[in-house]
C-alpha cells in the first residue's frame, strides 16, 4: 500500500518513504558490500537485541500479567480490580490516538521503552494499597505508557528484521515472524513465571476442603454482582465467597515480588539494549517534517481508512475479547469460584506452557502451511473451547478438564498474539507506528468490552455469545484481507 492509497498519510511516516527515495539505495549498497564475517556479527547484535527486548518484556509481564489476571479474584469488592483493569485499556485506546507517533519520534524507539515500562511500575506499586483512589489513576497512567512502549516494540523488531533481511538478501516476511515468534514465546513464558510465584504465594491461603462449595453458581451460570450484592441464600453465597478470599500478606508478597521484576525489565533496556539508530534509524528520523500532535493524531485516523486495515479491525477486536475473556470471565467464573484462588495460577501456568510452545512452533509451521490455515486452526479451536464452556457443568472432579481448556485456550492465544503482530508488520511493513498503534487500539477496545461486562455483573452465558460473534466476525474479516492481499499481488 502507497501514499495514494492513504492521503494524508505520507506526512506521518515521510521519512520512511524519503528513505526508501534517498536513502535506502545507499543503505542497501553499503549492506551489499559487508564482509562474511561482519554480515555474521551483525546477524548476531541484531538477535542479541531481539532476545534482549524478549527477556525485557518477559520481566515485565511475569509482573503486569499475573496481577492482572488476578484482578477478578483477589480485588473482588465492589468489582474494584475488573474495573482497574478497565481504565488501564480505557487509557490505552486514548494512547493509541496519538501517544506512540509523538513519543517515539521525540524519545526515540528505545528509551520510548524505558520510560513506558515505569509507568507499569506504578501500577503494580499501588497493589500494596489496592482502592479505587489508587488503582484507578495509576491504571490510566499504565494505560497511557502501554501504546507507546508495544508501538515502540513492534517498529523495533519490524525494522531489525527489514535489516537481517537485507543483510541476507532475502524475503523480509520469514523474519517478521520469526522475530515475533521469538519474542512471543518469552512473552507467554510469563504467564509459566508468573503464576508459579502466585500459586507458591497464595498457596499459603487455600482451603482444606471445597467441598461444601455449591457448583450451580460457577461456570457459564457465573455472575460477578452474584457474590458481591445482595442473594436470596446467603449460605450459598458465603460458601462460593470463600473461594476468593486472599490474605493481605500475601498481597504485599507478590506486589514486592512483581514490582522488583517491573523494575529489572527497564534496567535491561536502558543498559544493554542498542538504539534502534544503530540500524539507521537517525538517518529515517533527520529527513522527517515536524508535525504538531493534532496532525499526527490525525494521521492515526487517516489509517483507519485503509481498505485492509478496516476488514482486520474485527480480528484484532476478537484478540482483545479473548484475553480478557480468559483474564476476567474464566479465572473467577471457571476456576476461582470452584477451586478456589489458590487453583488460578496453576491453571494459568497449564495456559502459559502450551502459549509459549505454540508461539515459537507456529513461526516454523507458517513456512510450510501458509498464513490461512494458521488463522483458521485458531479459530476452530477458541470455537471448541467455546462450546464446551456452553455446556460444561463444574464438579470437584472436572478441575482436570479445566486444566486440558485452559491449554487449548493458550494455544489458541499463541496464533492470535503471534500471527496478527506479524500480519500488521507484512501488511503495513512502511507504516509500522501508526499501523501497530491501530492494532492496540481495536485490540485494548475488545479488553474494554470484556472487563467492563465483566465488571458491570454480566453473566458468563451472554460473555460466550460476545466472543463467538466476535470470532466469527474477524475471521470473516481476515478471509476478506487476505482476499485482497492475493488481489495485490496479482496487479
Amino acid at each position: 500500500m502507497g501514499p495514494k492509497d492513504n492521503p494524508g498519510f505520507e506526512h506521518e511516516l515521510e521519512y520512511q518513504n524519503n528513505n526508501t527515495r534517498s536513502n535506502q539505495d545507499n543503505f542497501q549498497t553499503a549492506e551489499l558490500r559487508l564482509s562474511a564475517e561482519e554480515k555474521r556479527k551483525e546477524t548476531i547484535v541484531i538477535y542479541k537485541n531481539v532476545f534482549l527486548i524478549s527477556l525485557s518484556f518477559l520481566l515485565l509481564f511475569v509482573a503486569f500479567e499475573s496481577m492482572s489476571k488476578l484482578q477478578s479474584s483477589i480485588n473482588k469488592t465492589q468489582n474494584l480490580g475488573t474495573w482497574a483493569n478497565t481504565m488501564v485499556y480505557t487509557s490505552l485506546v486514548l494512547s493509541c490516538m496519538f501517544l506512540p507517533s509523538i513519543l517515539i519520534k521525540r524519545l526515540k524507539v528505545k528509551w520510548t521503552m524505558v520510560i513506558c515500562v515505569f509507568c507499569y511500575s506504578t501500577y503494580i506499586a499501588a497493589q500494596f494499597y489496592p482502592q479505587f483512589y489508587t488503582l484507578l489513576p495509576t491504571g490510566f497512567i499504565l494505560g497511557l505508557g502501554a501504546a507507546p512502549m508495544w508501538s515502540a516494540k513492534c517498529t523495533y523488531l519490524t525494522q531489525v528484521a527489514n535489516r537481517i533481511a537485507k543483510i541476507n538478501m532475502a524475503d523480509t516476511e520469514p523474519y517478521v515472524v520469526k522475530f515475533f515468534g521469538i519474542f512471543f514465546f518469552f512473552f507467554q513464558c510469563n504467564s509459566i513465571i508468573g503464576n508459579i510465584i502466585s500459586t507458591a504465594v497464595l498457596s499459603n491461603d487455600m482451603k482444606e476442603s471445597n467441598e461444601t462449595v455449591d457448583y450451580s453458581v460457577c461456570g457459564s451460570s457465573y455472575c460477578p454482582d452474584a457474590l458481591t450484592t445482595t442473594s436470596t441464600e446467603e449460605e450459598t453465597e458465603d460458601k462460593a465467597e470463600d473461594n476468593f478470599k486472599t490474605s493481605q500478606e500475601s498481597i504485599y508478597t507478590l506486589a514486592g515480588i512483581y514490582l522488583a521484576c517491573s523494575m529489572c525489565a527497564a534496567i535491561f533496556l536502558a543498559v544493554f539494549l542498542d538504539p534502534l539508530t544503530r540500524f539507521g534509524e537517525d538517518d529515517r528520523r533527520k529527513e522527517k517534517e515536524t508535525l504538531s500532535g493534532l496532525q499526527l493524531l490525525a494521521a492515526t485516523f487517516r489509517h483507519m481508512k485503509n481498505k485492509k486495515q478496516i476488514f482486520i479491525i474485527p480480528l484484532t477486536f476478537w484478540s482483545g475479547i479473548e484475553q480478557g475473556f480468559f483474564g476476567a470471565d474464566f479465572t473467577a467464573g471457571y476456576v476461582t469460584c470452584a477451586y478456589g484462588v489458590h487453583t488460578v495460577g496453576r491453571v494459568l501456568i497449564c495456559f502459559g506452557v502450551f502459549d509459549a510452545l505454540a508461539s515459537v512452533s507456529f513461526g516454523f509451521v507458517i513456512k510450510a502451511v501458509g498464513r490461512i490455515p494458521i488463522f483458521v486452526l485458531g479459530a476452530l479451536i477458541n470455537l471448541s473451547v467455546i462450546i464446551v464452556l456452553f455446556t460444561l457443568n463444574l464438579t470437584e472432579d472436572t478441575i482436570i478438564v479445566v486444566y486440558v481448556l485452559a491449554a487449548l485456550w493458550g494455544i489458541g492465544d499463541a496464533i492470535w498474539q503471534t500471527q496478527i503482530n506479524a500480519l500488521y508488520g507484512v501488511l503495513f511493513a512502511s507504516q509500522e507506528e501508526a499501523a501497530f498503534s491501530n492494532y492496540r487500539l481495536w485490540e485494548s477496545m475488545g479488553f474494554i468490552v470484556a472487563f467492563i461486562t465483566q465488571a458491570s455483573g454480566l453473566c458468563i452465558f451472554p460473555k460466550l455469545i460476545i466472543a463467538t460473534v466476535s470470532l466469527a466476525v474477524g475471521m470473516i474479516g481476515y478471509l476478506i484481507v487476505e482476499s485482497l492481499e492475493r488481489r495485490d499481488k496479482r496487479e
